[in-house]
């Protein structure tokens, strides 16, 4: 057996866990089924994964979350894998062909250019202001950003940065905004349950209700249920709006929306947003936002 010695990288089994999104639980009965992942052993005879298994475990999850069986995947080789991520190219590549907008930011993302993208997403929000940008760049840019990544074009790091560009620039949009008046207008309570870290879409959709007004109160991300619903009691939120990526659990979103909207009283609406609520089933008492427009519409008709 391979000693950690020989092995420049490794990582701990709850390391892996974060990195891939695949629980240990799933990394040892693969283990055991498909002789894949093949952990090292450390002085404590704790499991730990070389980085370049780590990064077929990253590609495998990407690919299991278009669909893919992962026995299959298993037996494949590193090449064969990446081979077939390639065709799945979705928004990213209609945005490359384009003549638009996102294919310039799309290219100063991958050449590694800080100063130019941030300095380019400034001139788009000054050129159309907070509601056409979040329509027309911000949001068809984070479906092509998802895309690169998901079919390899993009590094983590990559979609880090993109993420925390775009954030910090809709934060200070946000911020920007005239206040609602004191005591005035309906109150919207934003967040995402456990398990989801992504907030991009949250800080979008606060955008969006902003521009018309509402008091928004974010709690950031992964925000307790129960906490959820005293929040909502104590700020007096007429709404609970909650935001899903494509990286959370599918097969989680419809329990977890169940137990908010048990503890949540009748009297306040459960909205659910992003494209992780896209393909999902009607949810009792909950209001399914797969789009922003959606959002803006279920706001004009909202008595929140």
């Amino acid at each position: 057996m391979m000693t950690t010695s020989t092995i420049s990288t490794v990582f701990s089994i709850a390391a892996v866990e974060r990195e891939t999104r695949l629980s240990k639980d799933v990394l040892r009965v693969w283990e055991r089924r498909y002789g894949f992942p093949q952990p090292v052993r450390d002085a404590n005879g704790e499991r730990c994964y070389p980085a370049e298994q780590v990064e077929r475990l990253r590609l495998m999850k990407r690919l299991m979350d278009q669909g893919h069986r992962p026995g299959s995947l298993a037996a494949l080789a590193q090449d064969e894998l990446a081979a077939l991520a390639l065709p799945q190219r979705g928004a990213a590549a209609d945005a490359e062909g384009g003549d638009g907008a996102i294919a310039p930011l799309l290219a100063m993302i991958r050449a590694r250019d800080p100063a130019a993208f941030q300095h380019a997403l400034r001139q788009c929000l000054a050129r159309q202001g907070l509601e056409r940008f979040i329509a027309q760049t911000a949001a068809p840019l984070t479906a092509a950003v998802g895309d690169c990544w998901e079919d390899g074009r993009f590094d983590v790091f990559d979609e880090h940065f993109y993420t925390e560009s775009m954030e910090r620039l809709l934060r200070q949009a946000i911020a920007d905004l005239p206040a609602p008046r004191q005591g005035q207008g309906r109150r919207i309570l934003l967040t995402t349950v456990p398990g989801e870290q992504h907030g991009l879409g949250l800080l979008m959709a606060e955008a969006v209700f902003a521009l018309e007004g509402v008091t928004c109160i974010s709690l950031g991300t992964e925000t307790p249920l129960l906490d959820i619903a005293r929040a909502a009691a104590a700020y007096g939120a007429g709404v609970v709006a909650l935001s899903f990526s494509n990286a959370y659990p599918r097969r989680q979103v419809a329990p977890a929306l169940g137990q908010l909207r048990q503890a949540l009283p009748d009297g306040v609406e459960l909205w659910a947003g992003g494209v992780g609520v896209a393909r999902l089933d009607e949810v009792v008492g909950v209001r399914l936002l797969p789009t922003l427009d959606a959002g803006r519409q279920a706001l004009a008709g909202s008595q929140a």
